[in-house]
């Protein structure tokens, strides 16, 4: 086990939370003591909580002192530790995805914890473009601790794709699908109710959810947010007959406090298109990245027939289904 396969480890766990720390970026951390024992692979996991260093050295912590009870808010989590660390990480190692913050914001800044509870050292894969919340590598420096950049940094940076564009004020645009083992996009419930809960968070966070009319019409759809439970999208229903066209009996239209687009407004930044084969084939090269479940069923309805090709940039499984997140090659 060298240092790429630890960054691998914190990579990866980042992943698990694409998309669903937005605005924030998938960050993901790994400690190990100072014998290069593994103490925790911790991710961020929603914008507004804890992140992905505070998580790693909560659960370093409560490993190694079992009786300490962290709080779970991540202020009083970052007091309590600067307070009740006894130098239960002294000398440790940090394998971190993106760099430290360095400010106070909804959070307190992870650079200083690093230095307070006396690490020795801190692998970080790619540094900071936000201006507010970079520095954390310097600091850790003029801290004394040896810090290392740029460990396993394409595969962060593309994780960070996302975090990216939302940076410089550009839009991002996921296509999700799911399909069965043969390739049909065709059926009530293709996705496992993890895939789902899975998509449902995504909702959750999004700017807008993106369909078409024949979806509309046909699925007659809800399209909310409740295996998340957490807040519906708004939605904008791409279709030439506009939205005064459909039965405002479909479930979709029944969803309180939901606002409606016929067109998809310039300040949304993040969105996520639904729907099938002739949806996929209108918006295929317009899209930054592709979610695609797959189930492991195979199924008489028609399978999907498009020119597609595609690049992974992470593979995953949840309940019985195979997801990954690609990009056009």
């Amino acid at each position: 086990m060298n240092n790429e396969f630890y960054m691998n480890l914190a990579i990866d766990e980042a992943w698990k939370y694409q998309f669903l720390t937005y605005p924030n970026p998938a960050v993901g951390a790994v400690i190990l003591d100072k014998n290069s024992k593994i103490l925790s692979i911790q991710a961020h996991k929603k914008a507004g909580f804890a992140h992905a260093e505070l998580e790693a050295i909560k659960e370093a912590l409560k490993l190694l002192n079992p009786k300490l009870e962290i709080p779970k808010e991540a202020n009083e989590a970052h007091s309590f530790i600067l307070k009740n660390h006894s130098n239960l990480l002294k000398d440790a190692i940090a394998f971190v995805t993106l760099e430290p913050c360095n400010h106070q914001g909804k959070t307190p800044p992870c650079a200083k914890l690093f230095t307070e509870l006396k690490f020795k050292k801190v692998f970080i894969s790619v540094l900071d473009i936000n201006s507010q919340a970079a520095g954390g590598a310097e600091f850790l420096k003029k801290s004394g601790i040896d810090v290392d950049i740029g460990l396993c940094k394409e595969r962060t940076q593309n994780l960070l794709k996302p975090f990216f564009k939302w940076q410089k004020n550009q839009m991002y645009k996921l296509f999700k699908l799911a399909l069965s083992l043969n390739g049909s996009a065709l059926g009530k419930t293709v996705s496992s109710e993890e895939s789902r809960i899975y998509s449902h968070k995504i909702r959750s966070v999004i700017d807008l959810l993106v369909v078409g009319g024949n979806t509309m019409r046909l699925d007659r759809p809800t399209l909310d947010s409740r295996l998340a439970n957490a807040k519906a999208p708004n939605l904008c229903i791409l279709s030439t007959k506009g939205i005064n066209s459909f039965d405002k009996k479909i479930a979709a239209f029944c969803v309180k406090g939901r606002e409606f687009y016929e067109t998809i407004p310039n300040d949304a930044k993040f969105i996520m298109f639904e729907g099938g084969e002739n949806f996929l084939q209108s918006f295929k090269n317009e899209v930054d990245a592709f979610l695609i479940f797959s189930n492991s069923k195979f199924t008489k309805q028609k399978s999907i027939s498009i020119d597609l090709e595609l690049e992974a940039l992470y593979r995953g499984e949840l309940s019985g289904d195979s997801y990954g997140i690609f990009e056009l090659k």
